[in-house]
């Protein structure tokens, strides 16, 4: 197995690894978070109905700045979101990714904006 599939492949066991405790229902969806190198995703998602309740990207947006100031955007705008949705608990699933950095600034803003968890 060369180098990049190594990385990849063990990106995937993390991220089956979180994936395995956690689940989202209708009262407590998911709240699944993406970093990608020139984007941050975030989508709330009720595994029981396989539907996406909200979704925040940077994607087609007009967030400047860092990395990390676009997740902290991506994170208060997820919040308001589920506020119009009526959510304000969720589970989070950082998934293959570590509580640092840009995934703790989108979960902090999301904190700031109302959701629990």
């Amino acid at each position: 197995m060369n180098t990049l599939a190594h990385k990849l492949h063990n990106r995937l066991l993390r991220a089956q690894r979180v994936r395995a405790t956690i689940s989202g229902d209708a009262a407590r969806p998911r709240l699944s978070v993406y970093v990608s190198n020139a984007h941050v995703t975030a989508q709330l998602v009720d595994d029981t109905a396989q539907r996406t309740v909200a979704y925040a990207s940077t994607v087609g947006s007009k967030a400047t700045g860092t990395m990390t100031e676009r997740a902290a955007w991506v994170g208060s705008e997820i919040a308001k979101k589920a506020k119009t949705a009526k959510i304000r608990q969720v589970v989070f699933d950082r998934g293959s990714k570590l509580y640092h950095g840009r995934v703790k600034a989108l979960a902090d803003a999301a904190r700031n904006g109302g959701l629990e968890f």
